[in-house]
């Protein structure tokens, strides 16, 4: 019997390296439309290879592009290296520049900066879904959805649609979501981190936004950089979107790795509680990382300083994801 088990492991050795040797990965610059914007992005899959198990990957909020770069902080790649593991465990993946950053650009919204809501966000992601579920290596029944920071409530909107012809969603990867309105979110590092009239000028300006949809004029400068007349409009829009109610209506029994850390300030595992039990209807995995910063790498600090520092994926992510795929 020792011997069979060792001749079975061996042969499945040997399928997967002439798989891949058959099949190499490769990176493809591939773009498609979503509602007259052009989007460009990277598909990683097995050259010539029949339907298996593929990715969405979407990024964190701001100027982050397919990669995880970000035009403002720098270079992180962790989109980049997420889609490289995944790889390794034979699934293919679609990363994409969402609007306004990389190949992508604002595209139609040139001259309309303000009008990139979090609609136009979600309709890329659609399209993305889309254009994955059509290549002729995605097994249509093992779509997943891996998203990062507010990537994370794309993902769940992307798993929670329904258009009758859009791609199942098979199952969900959250890393270092969003756990609250974005005002809200906002709110809560306020009040941590101000004075009390600070604060106070604070709850008035979301009260205002909220109930008027304006902006204050005198907002101390920390804030009016996070609010202001140029883009309260996206802000209103991303503030209706309230992640809670998006888990909730995640299918029953959908496979949801969650990830959150000890060190992450923008997702750590108390303010993530609420979404964890949003979720406790799917099969949920959650992850409770230690030392991990916000781009999933080895930094106790939390330091922005240390962001763009050239750094590998957390071990412990990577050790949740190994478990996670195939689920």
């Amino acid at each position: 019997m020792k011997r069979i088990v060792v001749l079975a492991v061996s042969l499945v050795l040997a399928l997967a390296a002439c798989s891949s040797e058959d099949h190499p990965w490769v990176d493809d610059d591939v773009s498609f439309d979503a509602a007259g914007l052009t989007i460009h992005g990277t598909y990683r899959h097995q050259q010539g290879a029949g339907p298996g198990p593929a990715a969405l990957l979407i990024s964190e909020s701001g100027p982050t592009d397919r990669n995880g770069d970000n035009a403002v902080v720098g270079p992180i790649g962790n989109m980049r290296q997420l889609a490289e593991q995944l790889s390794g465990l034979g699934v293919a993946s679609l990363r994409y520049d969402k609007v306004g950053t990389g190949k992508t650009g604002l595209g139609p919204y040139k001259a309309r900066p303000n009008d990139v809501v979090s609609a136009v966000y979600t309709t890329g992601a659609e399209a993305a879904l889309r254009y994955l579920a059509d290549q002729p290596g995605t097994d249509k029944a093992r779509i997943s959805v891996y998203g990062h920071g507010e990537g994370a409530i794309h993902a769940m909107t992307l798993a929670t649609g329904t258009t009758p012809d859009a791609p199942k969603v098979h199952s969900l990867g959250l890393f270092q979501p969003l756990p609250g309105r974005y005002l809200d979110i906002i709110t809560n590092r306020v009040r941590g981190d101000a004075s009390p009239q600070t604060l106070a000028t604070w709850l008035a300006a979301v009260n205002e936004i909220r109930t008027n949809g304006t902006v204050p004029k005198d907002l101390p400068v920390g804030l009016g950089a996070i609010v202001n007349p140029g883009n309260v409009k996206a802000v209103i829009e991303t503030d209706k979107i309230d992640p809670l109610a998006l888990a909730a209506k995640v299918p029953a029994g959908t496979p949801v790795l969650l990830t959150c850390s000890n060190t992450d300030s923008q997702a750590k595992c108390e303010a993530e509680k609420p979404l964890i039990d949003a979720l406790k209807h799917t099969a949920l995995k959650v992850v409770e990382l230690k030392g991990v910063n916000h781009v999933l790498h080895d930094d106790p600090s939390d330091s922005i300083a240390n962001l763009t520092k050239p750094a590998p994926l957390s071990p412990q992510v990577v050790t949740a994801l190994n478990e996670f795929v195939g689920q």
